[in-house]
């Protein structure tokens, strides 16, 4: 069962959910957006051991608390590391009052019908059971569509929904993230195709069982409001999807009760070179707007 307190904390607290789990492939470009150029490394190891290095400060800084920030979704390297010598999710939960969800997915498979599945998962029964026993609440597993093509979309959701039902079984909360791609020119289409497929997909969520959703920021506010009001939906995120923060927190205010769950647009301006008081200075002041937005609905 999941654990009750953080449970109340992600269905009904007041903040935003960071996403720290950039994986193998957006590693290169969240590091080069901290300063970190390809040339710094020479190997996947070194690669991991920076960007380890950035979420830490990321966590450790002053202005990273469970006060504005509900929950962070971490990489899998980043479960099995350590923060300051604790289990990066006992640190985060125990020392920072931060819900850790960990990313499960191993990223997507080819293009067909205009969206791209996940690649398939093996072993991750295991990973689930690996998550439970480091203090894991939920999960984030994400696929992508790219256009308003209803068999894409339906196979999308689909395989998610399926995923979502093997997370449940280990006792976790799945984060189901049908991402849309911002710049397709039938986005609000699709959108409204997306939110027939997940309504449809949640009459078949058990009684009593609950999922999230990470969702783009839809063209029309207040597009999943449905969802939002769900008896089985514990909340609503929004990704920022290659938005600038600016524009993500302005549409996100738009959509009531969805919170913001922000990668780049989290730790945009943060950078290497800084010091500790401009870096905890510059990350106070984009959690600050990212929580003001997220709860502005």
């Amino acid at each position: 069962m999941p654990n009750q307190q953080q449970a109340d904390r992600m269905a009904s607290g007041k903040g935003f959910v960071a996403a720290l789990d950039q994986s193998g492939g957006s590693t290169p470009k969240a590091l080069r957006l901290y300063g970190i150029q390809d040339d710094a490394y020479s190997s996947e190891e070194e690669m991991f051991d920076l960007i380890h290095q950035m979420r830490s400060r990321i966590i450790t800084s002053p202005a990273f608390s469970g006060d504005r920030v509900l929950a962070a979704i971490l990489f899998e390297q980043t479960m099995d590391r350590e923060i300051e010598g604790r289990p990066s999710t006992t640190y985060l939960w125990e020392t920072k009052g931060v819900v850790p969800i960990l990313k499960i997915d191993k990223g997507l498979a080819d293009a067909s019908d205009d969206a791209q599945l996940m690649k398939p998962m093996p072993g991750l029964d295991a990973l689930l059971e690996r998550a439970v026993s480091k203090g894991v609440f939920g999960t984030k597993e994400r696929s992508v569509i790219g256009g308003a093509n209803a068999d894409g979309i339906a196979a999308v959701v689909a395989q998610q929904f399926e995923v979502a039902r093997q997370v449940l079984s280990h006792g976790l909360v799945p984060i189901i993230e049908p991402e849309v791609t911002i710049s397709i020119a039938d986005k609000a289409q699709a959108e409204k195709m997306l939110l027939d497929e997940i309504a449809n997909h949640l009459e078949a969520v058990p009684d009593g069982q609950r999922v999230m959703l990470k969702l783009t920021l839809p063209s029309e506010p207040n597009h999943y409001r449905s969802l939002v009001n769900h008896p089985k939906v514990m909340r609503v995120l929004a990704l920022s999807g290659g938005y600038s923060r600016d524009e993500a927190n302005e549409l996100l205010a738009k959509n009531t009760g969805v919170i913001a769950s922000f990668s780049r647009a989290l730790t945009e301006g943060l950078s290497i070179d800084q010091s500790d008081e401009q870096f905890n200075a510059t990350l106070d002041r984009a959690i600050q707007s990212i929580y003001d937005a997220s709860v502005a609905g």
